[in-house]
């Protein structure tokens, strides 16, 4: 089913809430962290919170960046995939275990694989893309705004 609009307008009826989820979302992209991180990141996100809306935005990003399309298939399965380094993998499990709250809190070593690979400013910057993709995420799972 293809909905031409959000189940209420809340761009509107929130504009002020909306406007400063614009402006954390703009601090993030201009963040310490790489924007074809931080985009494997949302997607990843957005991915586990089922927003079909977010992840046609984030894959789009990612494609248009020249992202290999392996790359892209087999992020659901970033722990097996050979396509993800280091790096990537610490930000991957940040983000994983910051948004499976309901998990528990992230562990210590989730939280210590970050140091090797982003200092207190992109670990800092990565926890505020996280906290904001999943923000976005609710809005896009729950009041369904239409695919571009």
């Amino acid at each position: 089913m293809s909905n031409t609009s959000p189940r209420v307008p809340y761009t509107r009826l929130a504009a002020d809430a909306f406007k400063g989820l614009l402006a954390a979302s703009k601090a993030v992209h201009e963040g310490s962290v790489e924007h074809a991180l931080m985009e494997l990141v949302f997607l990843r996100v957005s991915q586990i919170n089922g927003c079909g809306y977010c992840m046609d935005m984030h894959a789009t990003a990612l494609r248009q960046a020249g992202i290999e399309p392996r790359k892209l298939d087999t992020l659901p399965a970033w722990h097996e995939s050979r396509f993800f380094d280091a790096r990537e993998r610490a930000a991957l499990g940040w983000a994983e275990a910051l948004t499976r709250l309901p998990d528990g809190a992230p562990s210590q070593a989730a939280f210590d694989a970050l140091a090797p690979h982003f200092d207190e400013k992109g670990i800092s910057d990565l926890s505020m893309g996280i906290a904001t993709i999943n923000a976005w995420n609710r809005l896009g799972a729950g009041l369904l705004p239409p695919l571009p």
